[in-house]
């Protein structure tokens, strides 16, 4: 029996600097499930379409993938904002070898209940209505992370954990926190309209499971800032799992 019933990740973002590529690709070999859902931001398309950058730790991470879908765990990949390209292809049941493609999923989960999952850059009011502020900020998130980058080589030569700064700074700003909350207030009530007992997303790189409104809110986190993924166990609970290289 695979280690749990079903993972959920996102915003893995290959092909960027940042991603912890090495990371992730160990916590693909170490674990395995019956359903994997790839929530959003897998493969980075905005840095991709200005520069290439694709070293051999995200081809693994890859290839890891399509191994899993080949040895039968059945792979869904719900696009996010920075691999929108995907979504031009939705109408057309588009698949990757044995890797499906859609929008969106309704996921039952092991309780019974009915968990949405998406990617959630719909429910983000500056993706969706003002794209090029979007686009702004992530440029300036890519000078924290190159930052981040450089600060934490000298804490691994000094021996010290790895330490974000974006993270840091969202925990701890305002308008950042504002805007965690805003965003967990659009997703809950959309799925209390729909008749969704949760819901799973990515988007803001902050791992979390918690109520909102009623409704089971729950995060996967990322693999740049947190190296998280949600995991579903057996007897149908959730979990954070934070990985890290032994």
């Amino acid at each position: 029996m695979p280690k749990y019933r079903t993972i959920f990740i996102s915003d893995v973002h290959l092909g960027t600097k940042g991603c912890q590529a090495d990371v992730l690709d160990d916590f693909l070999r170490n674990n395995s499930s019956e359903k994997l859902y790839l929530v959003g931001d897998i493969v980075d398309g905005w840095k991709l379409s200005k520069r290439i950058y694709w070293p051999q730790e995200h081809s693994n991470v890859i290839r890891k993938i399509i191994g899993k879908a080949r040895k039968g765990t059945k792979v869904f990949y719900i696009p996010g904002n920075h691999d929108e390209i995907l979504r031009k292809w939705l109408d057309m049941d588009l698949r990757f070898g044995r890797i499906r493609i859609v929008e969106n999923k309704v996921h039952k989960g092991a309780d019974g209940k009915k968990y949405f999952v998406v990617h959630g850059d719909a429910f983000d009011g500056i993706t969706r209505l003002a794209p090029w502020v979007a686009w702004l900020g992530d440029s300036a998130y890519e000078v924290t992370q190159n930052l981040n980058r450089w600060y934490n080589q000298v804490r691994k030569k000094l021996g010290m954990r790895y330490w974000s700064f974006s993270k840091f700074l969202k925990h701890n700003v305002k308008k950042a926190v504002d805007f965690i909350f805003k965003y967990e207030q659009n997703v809950s009530e959309y799925c209390a309209k729909q008749g969704y007992d949760g819901a799973i997303t990515g988007h803001i790189h902050t791992p979390e499971i918690k109520q909102v409104n009623g409704i089971t809110y729950m995060n996967c986190g990322d693999w740049v800032e947190n190296t998280t993924a949600l995991v579903e166990h057996h007897n149908g609970s959730f979990e954070i799992v934070e990985w890290k290289i032994k």
